[in-house]
This record gives C-alpha cells, sequence and structure tokens, in this order.
C-alpha cells in the first residue's frame, strides 16, 4: 500500500479576518463593540468569557481614541477582527498621521489612560498589542490575544 503522505490541514470553521468602517462618531463605539460581538458568536469563536471581555473593551478604547483624537482628520475609523486557530486580534485604523504612546500613570489625571488600559489587559492575557503607521500616512493600532486563557 502507498502513503500518500499527510491530508494539509483544513481551517477552522472560525478562521477569518472581517473589516468594517465606520463614522468616527460618538455612536460608532458601542456600535464595534456590538459587531465584535456578534461576529464572535455568529462564527463561533471558541473565546474564553474573561478574554472575550477584554477584547470588547480594548474595541471600545481603540474606537474612542479615533473618534476622540482623529476625527478631524480622519471622518472614518475601521475595524479590523482577525482569528486564528489559537488567536484572535482586533486593530482600529484611522487616516490620523499622529501616532500615539501610551503614557505613564498620572492619578490627578481625569484621561488619557485608554492606551495604558490596552497594553494592561493585553499583557494580562498573554497577548501583544502594538501602533503602526499605515501605507497612506495613518495608523492603526492593535491587539493580538489568546483565546484561551493560561493557566
Amino acid at each position: 500500500m502507498e502513503s500518500r503522505g499527510s491530508v494539509p490541514a483544513r481551517p477552522v470553521s472560525y478562521e477569518g479576518v472581517w473589516r468594517f468602517t465606520a463614522p468616527a462618531t460618538d455612536v460608532s463605539v458601542p456600535q464595534a463593540r456590538h459587531a465584535v460581538r456578534d461576529l464572535l458568536e455568529r462564527q463561533g469563536v471558541p473565546v474564553d468569557d474573561d478574554i472575550a471581555q477584554g477584547l470588547l473593551l480594548i474595541v471600545s478604547e481603540l474606537a474612542t481614541n479615533a473618534v476622540k483624537h482623529a476625527a478631524l482628520l480622519s471622518p472614518e475609523l475601521a475595524v479590523e477582527v482577525a482569528v486564528g486557530a489559537e488567536w484572535i486580534r482586533v486593530s482600529v485604523e484611522d487616516n490620523h498621521p499622529y501616532r500615539p504612546t501610551a503614557l505613564e500613570t498620572d492619578y490627578a489625571q481625569t484621561g488619557g489612560r485608554g492606551l495604558l488600559l490596552v497594553r494592561e489587559i493585553t499583557r494580562e492575557a498573554g497577548g501583544t498589542c502594538d501602533v503602526e503607521h499605515t501605507a497612506g500616512g495613518g495608523k492603526v493600532i492593535w491587539a493580538a490575544l489568546p483565546l484561551r486563557t493560561r493557566l
């Protein structure tokens, strides 16, 4: 009997990349969060509840930053969700050239902690995040998290 080698693995049914755009307005923040939540449910992504909640908070923070800081030069934002077999990546892109940095915690400030929160949620989940320039001169801020909580 002749062996034909191994059969290539088929992608898991929930794997894929989804992207949607929205106006850079306040109403788009909860819409982005709900769209990501609905996508995870519709695709049957086997994500731990703690990871999913962190992911949705990250989407809210990144979309809020795009609305608050980039809307003047970027009237539209894009949200992308990429799901692999063991990880999930969310990103928010806008066309504003300003590249934010996570500021040190200043408890006297009433704001400015969004990226710190994103970095902390990502770190605690065992993931990674970054800010990158786009080919069009804007930026994309992303976070990639494992689907399962590490023990």
